[in-house]
């Protein structure tokens, strides 16, 4: 009895000394790799999750990260059939497998499958091993039971989709499939299936873009085992072993590539960003901008901004006619580049006419010669128009006009109206603000000038463009009253279109700026706002390009090619006026552009109340009376007075310099005075 307490005791001790042996070697082997430290390529998705950019890994990998929700389930279904039938069911390590792979090398005395689970194969690509020995495989079955135990399935499923070897410098899934197929894994036929199970078996011999046969024989015999295992039905797998073989890599996606570069550089730590670009829209838009810089000359480029109304996001964003055009500087983006916008910032400055009460669109102004000190503004064509509608001045882009309500309302106040708004305005170096600012003479980018006419068709309101999905919208700026901003779509909708476009449909503007180097089309409907430059990155002239010659087309064909029937404008907000040149009042009919009012009769002056102040309300209920009306006091300026309150004329004596006003209750009011002359004050008050 003794002698066999001495044997079970001898047994005890060496299983405990095997057991202290073997935990201190996976002590030794050190803390399990679970693929957080990965170099992963960084993905720029779309904002439905689609590719628009990635980028190799710095050490040359296209390793593009892929969950089991971007995979085809026939792909999932294939792969456990061929690779790892109880991959659910097992905790790392298949027993059944395991004894497979013992009894063939026994009997056949060699390798024949190592009986490694997915689980353990991931182990692999965690931790390579270059020789297939004992060790190794004990290692192997270690990691697999670690990896096991602290993650889920689908996460270790996911490690596998994102590292599998698929030739080259291909690795995972996504890689595989957009490299060798073109596409996206989420939808593979079974051939395709089939095709991306086999590869990382043998990654390098069954490349299908130099080993194709190879590549084929390999599908069909992952074809011919899930046929056996009746997971497909027989004819399907027919189908499937007649399908090709691709035979060459394709390209993988460039949509957006300076929005790609821009997000990657702001955002380095992350490796998916999201952007709120619409994959095909911007696909359509590249090649429109190709095509048609391709048609315009060989050094030609063409940027398009489109933007969504309601959100203000960037759902297109094209900087280059071609990214990896050199002569053409594809990848300088323009859409960002200091520009001059010729005429596309003269809706601002009647806007800024309308919202003064200087002008109405149905006001007549005299397009004629006009001198400013030296400065002597000329028609595009060197010719003039004699007396116009305001309507018809902005619609024909006519310069004197424009200059001369710029003029009235200031350069300085125009530039700081915009700056406020969000623009970047840069004049030449060492140059003060001056009247030609309204015919081009600034800097501006295709991206702010775009965020202004954004603003246009929100109403008035403009705000920084958002391009990044989940960013903050800031806080908006006001460009312009409603009711100017109204106006001047109203008007612009009524420019004639170029050629073979639908007139009435899209409110726009074009550009030329000096010396034919920029040409500018800009516009908006209900639903979005479109932005478009044509020009030599360089800025070398190129004689005969003019904006509705040039950019407009495009404008317009990018609307179309947006798959969306354009939009109705908003309608008339509370405050504008639908009258006859005849029917406005007197001060309104005839725009004023003389210089000088003359010392012994001043312009007229508010005096009463400042611009800016706030003013309580007296008397009035919720739901009662109006509250009482409020005092006006003016000074200066040629009789009969006109009085507006947000830019709608109410009745005064003409000649009295206290009027009074009945305010419809709290908020902002502008009140606006003009004598007979035109010549006008306006100021804006906060009531409380």
């Amino acid at each position: 009895m003794s002698r066999l307490k001495l044997i079970l005791a001898s047994i005890v001790g060496l299983a405990a000394l095997a057991a202290a042996a073997c935990a201190g070697w996976v002590y030794s082997l050190g803390p399990a790799p679970l693929g957080k430290d990965i170099a992963l390529s960084h993905t720029v998705l779309d904002r439905e999750g689609r590719l628009l950019r990635a980028y190799a890994t710095k050490d040359g990998y296209w390793r593009l990260p892929a969950n089991v929700e971007d995979v085809d389930p026939r792909f999932l279904k294939l792969l456990f059939a061929y690779e790892d039938k109880r991959f659910y069911e097992h905790h790392g390590v298949d027993p059944v497998a395991m004894a497979r792979a013992a009894w063939q090398l026994v009997s056949s005395g060699h390798i024949i499958s190592g009986g490694s689970t997915l689980t353990m194969q991931v182990a692999r690509l965690l931790e390579p091993r270059e020789h297939r020995t004992f060790a190794a495989k004990l290692r192997q079955v270690t990691r697999a039971l670690e990896l096991e135990h602290a993650l889920t399935k689908n996460e270790i499923l996911s490690l596998y989709l994102t590292l599998a070897p698929y030739g080259g410098n291909l690795e995972g899934i996504r890689a595989a499939s957009l490299a060798y197929l073109g596409k996206e894994p989420r939808r593979l036929s079974l051939a395709e299936a089939a095709l991306l199970v086999a590869l990382p078996q043998s990654p390098e011999r069954r490349r299908p873009d130099r080993h194709a046969a190879v590549a084929r024989a390999a599908r069909d015999r992952v074809l011919d085992r899930v046929a056996l295992a009746d997971v497909v039905p027989r004819d399907e797998i027919a189908h499937a072993k007649a399908e090709p073989v691709p035979m060459a890599r394709w390209p993988m996606p460039v949509f957006a590539p300076h929005s790609a570069d821009h997000i990657v550089l702001q955002e380095p730590e992350q490796h998916v960003h999201r952007l709120t670009i619409g994959q095909p829209l911007q696909a359509r838009l590249q090649l429109l901008a190709q095509e048609r810089a391709a048609a315009i000359g060989p050094d030609i480029s063409v940027a398009i901004i489109v933007v969504d109304n309601q959100s203000n996001e960037v759902r297109a964003r094209v900087a280059s006619s071609d990214y990896f055009d050199a002569r053409r500087a594809g990848q300088v983006d323009m859409t960002m580049a200091l520009r001059s916008p010729g005429s596309t910032l003269k809706p601002f400055i009647y806007g800024l006419g309308f919202e003064d009460g200087l002008i109405h669109p149905e006001t007549l102004i005299d397009d004629r010669p006009q001198r400013y000190g030296s400065y002597q503004p000329e028609n595009f064509d060197l010719t003039f128009q004699g007396t116009v509608t305001v309507r018809r001045a902005l619609q024909l882009s006519l310069n004197v006009p424009a200059i001369a309500i710029l003029n009235k309302v200031g350069v300085n106040r125009l530039g700081a109206r915009l700056t406020q708004a969000g623009a970047a305005l840069v004049l030449p170096k060492e140059e003060a603000p001056g009247l030609a600012m309204g015919l081009g003479g600034v800097g501006i980018t295709l991206n702010d000038l775009t965020m202004l006419y954004a603003g246009l068709a929100r109403g008035g309101e403009a705000e920084p463009l958002i391009e990044r999905v989940g960013a903050p919208a800031a806080a908006p700026h006001r460009l312009l009253d409603p009711v100017a901003a109204w106006y001047v779509g109203n008007v612009l909708i009524g420019a004639p279109p170029p050629e073979n476009a639908s007139h009435g449909r899209i409110a726009f503007k074009t550009g030329t700026s000096y010396g034919y180097r920029d040409a500018w089309a800009v516009g908006f409907d209900g639903r979005m706002t479109v932005g478009v430059w044509v020009g030599r990155p360089d800025g070398a002239p190129v004689p005969g390009l003019v904006g509705r010659a040039s950019a407009a087309p495009i404008l317009f064909d990018a609307f179309a090619r947006s798959g969306e029937t354009p939009m109705a404008l908003p309608r008339a907000p509370k405050g504008a006026v639908f009258a006859t040149t005849a029917k406005l009042p007197p001060p309104l009919q005839r725009f004023d552009a003389s210089a000088g009012y003359g010392a012994a009769a001043p312009p007229p002056r508010i005096m009463f109340p400042p611009d800016g102040v706030r003013l309580e309300l007296a008397g009035g209920k919720p739901g009662g009376k109006l509250p009482d009306p409020l005092a006006l006091k003016v000074a200066g300026g040629v009789p009969p007075l006109a009085v507006m309150v947000n830019g709608v004329p109410i009745p005064s004596s003409g000649s009295r310099r206290t009027l009074f006003f009945q305010p419809e209750g709290p908020g902002f009011v502008r009140l606006t005075v003009m004598d007979a002359r035109g010549a006008a004050d306006s100021v804006l008050v906060r009531l409380q």
